[in-house]
């Protein structure tokens, strides 16, 4: 029966001082994980409803904050169970399927920012063809390998290191990753193999392909003039900035994960949290500042939000936020005010005391 339950289950080995600072960790980790979901949710909601950002560029990027809220949702939820846990143990098969899911959001990020990368290209250097090139057809052929081609590869990485003997029952790491290859007894050729091709198809193509295309597009730009140049910079800096941090913390990943070493257990809890937290934590920001008109619908969603609060507030009663919605300036329709409200419904006090 031990050995049953040995074979089953897996320690957790990557924690520092957990039992002693397990509130502390999950209150962090906690707001942290909240702060993602809600400020990656805020951009994709704000591409949604904006029909001028039903753009091919606007459509990878609510696709690669939907990516990182998928992703951080495979490894968050799992940690602030194990923070309030007296053991942090979980299952092989549990563990696997976190590694799947892991793994093929991660590389899914890669071919989205190839999509995005070459979006771009088409923009700038074939704008004549823009439309015709990235037609909603395209588009959806780029969304779906994103996803697929990871699947398809991770999901034999999966089922090779389904069938291996374990040796080895302690995990050195928070969360399952590449360290589940240092639990096997021997190294399947399979997945050592099939790794490398992963790795090459997954991770080196994509990156090799944007950095291809971002240098035709800046040896293109610098012939240009300089308002095409500044233009050109402002688009691809948060995607080049989400690539470079993204492609560091993969590497570390890729070498480090998998040496069976004494690498010291606070370094590898610091960067495992690093894959998990600045990625996904940093990307609607590196969006929401620089792309300028995210950035623009971003200051009016929230402007807008201030006002009604603020008039709900002021008159004490509920209906004007309904009437926000539904109704619109009697002189000139909704475009004349910021949230659509019926003038006539408003209170005089309200009307005057409104913000210009």
């Amino acid at each position: 029966m031990d050995e049953v339950l040995n074979a089953t289950y897996l320690t957790l080995d990557g924690y520092v001082e957990v039992n002693k600072y397990r509130y502390v960790y999950f209150f962090i980790f906690f707001i942290l994980y909240s702060l993602i979901i809600c400020s990656n949710s805020t951009i994709v909601y704000i591409i949604w409803i904006h029909k001028n950002l039903h753009e091919p560029m606007y459509t990878f990027i609510a696709a690669l904050l939907l990516n990182c809220v998928l992703y951080s949702t495979t490894v968050y939820p799992k940690l602030l169970i194990d923070f309030l846990s007296e053991r942090q143990v979980t299952t092989y098969s549990a563990c696997l399927l976190q590694f799947f899911m892991f793994y093929t959001l991660g590389s899914s990020e890669f071919f989205l920012l190839a999509a995005m990368a070459y979006d771009r290209y088409v923009a700038i250097c074939k704008p004549l063809q823009y439309q015709t090139i990235m037609s909603k057809t395209t588009v959806s052929i780029f969304l779906a390998v994103a996803w697929l081609v990871p699947v398809c590869h991770i999901a034999v990485l999966t089922a090779g290191s389904a069938e291996a003997t374990l040796c080895n029952f302690n995990l050195k790491g928070i969360f399952c990753n590449n360290a589940v290859y240092t639990l096997q007894c021997v190294k399947s050729r399979l997945i050592t193999v099939f790794g490398v091709v992963a790795l090459i198809d997954l991770v080196i193509l994509p990156m090799l392909f944007i950095v291809f295309t971002y240098s035709n597009i800046f040896i293109l730009t610098y012939q240009s003039c300089k308002d095409v140049r500044k233009k050109a910079l402002e688009t691809c800096l948060p995607h080049l900035l989400v690539l470079f941090s993204f492609s560091c913390l993969s590497i570390y990943d890729v070498s480090i994960a998998r040496v069976e070493s004494d690498f010291p257990k606070t370094a590898r809890l610091i960067m495992a949290l690093q894959i998990v937290l600045y990625h996904p934590l940093l990307n609607p920001f590196i969006y929401g500042l620089k792309m300028k008109e995210i950035s623009k619908q971003l200051k009016r969603f929230f402007y807008h939000a201030k006002i009604i609060s603020w008039v709900t507030t002021t008159t004490g009663t509920n209906h004007l936020v309904v009437a926000a919605q539904y109704s619109s300036f009697s002189n000139g329709g909704a475009e004349h005010c910021p949230f659509g409200l019926n003038v006539s419904n408003l209170p005089r006090n309200a009307v005057e005391a409104l913000p210009e």
